[in-house]
């Protein structure tokens, strides 16, 4: 892992969702302290939204980490490609049952018992539906028919819908305007500003172990936060490739044409200011 320049206890730029490597920008603190708050006082229905790649799962995960058990129970969706009745079957697997009804009518009655003995014993019950962009509207209708599942005083079910910058485009659907009036709380995620980019950078680099400043140039930063957009998977993925091949060539510094070269290589450069001309092979024949 990068042995050319330290010695690293996690691998800086991974692609997972690791919680402990969030970078908490101002904005991302308010979304994460607006999830809670809306979860734990029974907001009921909770939009997030962010382009692809701007920690929206890795802020979640946060979020599951920062809420004791004792506290909230949650069910996490990951893929919502499903039908209604097996999105169902999803949730209640997700809160932990396994022997399931395959009556559509037990398994309500199951939900709605399950969410009443959490209120009872003061746990806030959680769904929460990642890529939700790319949920069907019959989908949705059935989550919104779960959600009438409440007492008086409050929501039984909180609902958390997580997806990219389209899934409001899809919530404005003229059918699904029930749903859309349910929404108590809008949060959003924005990409990093180049600012935030070399912070970002310097953050990751400390949480996996190192002890000393990582080995990017002011210019490589710069040339990062251009091909990235801003966008923390993609910085990810261009200080990864560029450390590695540092390592391979043995270099000790990465400058901006290292970073314009991974760059070049994984189609980063359109609409890139000061973008380098792409190089062209001669084919023999």
């Amino acid at each position: 892992m990068y042995d050319g320049f330290v010695e690293l206890t996690k691998d800086p730029f991974s692609m997972t969702s690791d919680p402990a490597f969030l970078f908490l920008t101002m904005t991302h603190r308010q979304v994460l302290a607006g999830v809670m708050h809306s979860i734990l006082n029974h907001k009921g229905f909770v939009v997030l939204s962010g382009e692809a790649g701007t920690g929206k799962t890795t802020l979640l995960n946060r979020i599951f980490q920062s809420i004791p058990a004792s506290r909230a129970r949650f069910s996490m969706v990951l893929n919502p490609r499903v039908t209604a009745a097996e999105f169902l079957e999803l949730t209640l697997l997700g809160f932990g049952f396994s022997d399931i009804p395959s009556s559509k009518a037990q398994r309500l009655m199951m939900l709605k018992q399950f969410l009443v003995e959490g209120f009872q014993n003061n746990q806030v019950s959680a769904l929460v539906v990642d890529e939700a962009h790319n949920l069907h509207p019959d989908v949705l209708e059935e989550i919104r028919l779960l959600s009438n599942i409440e007492r008086a005083e409050a929501k039984l079910l909180q609902v958390v819908l997580a997806g990219q910058t389209e899934l409001g485009s899809l919530l404005n659907r003229y059918d699904l305007r029930q749903l859309k009036q349910r929404i108590a709380v809008r949060l959003a995620i924005q990409p990093l500003s180049p600012a935030d980019v070399e912070r970002y950078i310097q953050h990751r680099w400390q949480v996996a172990g190192a002890t000393k400043s990582h080995p990017f140039e002011s210019g490589a930063l710069a040339r990062i936060a251009q091909c990235s957009r801003g966008i923390p998977r993609t910085v990810n993925v261009l200080c990864d490739n560029a450390l590695r091949n540092a390592q391979a060539e043995g270099k000790e510094r990465i400058g901006p044409a290292q970073i314009d070269d991974v760059a070049q290589n994984l189609d980063l450069l359109l609409n890139v200011p000061n973008r380098p001309a792409r190089m062209t092979r001669s084919r023999s024949t």
